[in-house]
């Protein structure tokens, strides 16, 4: 079985992210395992000790994504392969993503693709839904259960506090929502063993794309904090009076009346 991971390289969330003139400095900046794409390579390892065959993780990035890889090899994935677009794309998006990983794709016999239900950075949910529409194979997405029979797929789907059961048969993508699995941390001779697995390294040439191909259709104008949250106020006085008085603060104020 040839099951391949989507894998995202993400800021931290835990530590500090600092914006400077519109955009994330990535000086000092911790990265991670898009936390999403952890319930994929944990499933994906799953479904081949069950099923036979190896896990490949792929990402788009730059030197620096070969960490993350190599933490994904460290929790029992079989190969992995970078795109290395840090000297070929300023900017791109999620319609660029999808296209490099089509071109990515079009030679391979895929069984299975697995991705995060969204990237914790941008939380668009867009590429893998776009990848398996390029590759003309089903999709379904926000998954907490994955049962393979043969070519039949039986899965349970995340929707809106409720699940439904959805049937289909393989090549199928997926992408992984919270309650899938427990993803497992990487043992010390996993670890070991991840610095002896193969990693490839492509760029978008080896895929037969120039940057035209693969240009941004969208653009970001500005990345900023949220406001901070202004103090609350205490309301004092008999309950008549505290009525009134919020009434009034809600009407006049809050507009919200």
């Amino acid at each position: 079985m040839n099951i391949y991971v989507l894998l995202k390289k993400t800021f931290d969330t835990e530590e500090k992210i600092a914006v400077s003139d519109g955009r994330i400095e990535d000086d000092g900046a911790e990265f991670i395992i898009n936390p999403y794409d952890e319930y994929a390579v944990e499933e994906a390892i799953n479904q081949r000790d069950a099923h036979g065959g190896e896990v490949t993780v792929v990402t788009i990035g730059d030197e620096d994504s070969e960490k993350q890889l190599r933490t994904a090899l460290a929790m029992g994935a079989d190969k992995a392969v970078l795109i290395n677009t840090e000297d070929d794309l300023e900017d791109g998006d999620q319609y660029t993503t999808a296209k490099i990983l089509e071109a990515f794709f079009e030679d391979k016999e895929a069984d299975l693709i697995l991705a995060g239900n969204v990237a914790i950075d941008e939380a668009s949910g867009q590429v893998g839904p776009r990848v398996a529409e390029s590759l003309g194979i089903p999709y379904v997405t926000t998954i907490t259960s994955l049962k393979i029979d043969g070519e039949t797929v039986s899965i349970e789907k995340d929707v809106e506090g409720d699940v439904e059961i959805v049937e289909a048969s393989l090549p199928i993508l997926v992408t992984c929502q919270q309650g899938l699995n427990d993803p497992r941390y990487p043992s010390l001779p996993g670890i070991m063993k991840a610095k002896k697995k193969p990693l490839e390294e492509l760029e978008i040439d080896d895929l037969d794309l120039d940057e035209d191909d693969v240009e941004a259709k969208t653009k970001t104008i500005e990345i900023f904090l949220p406001a901070e949250k202004e103090a609350g106020r205490v309301l004092e006085g008999d309950t008549g009076d505290k009525v009134q008085e919020l009434v009034s603060l809600l009407k006049n104020e809050a507009k919200v009346l």
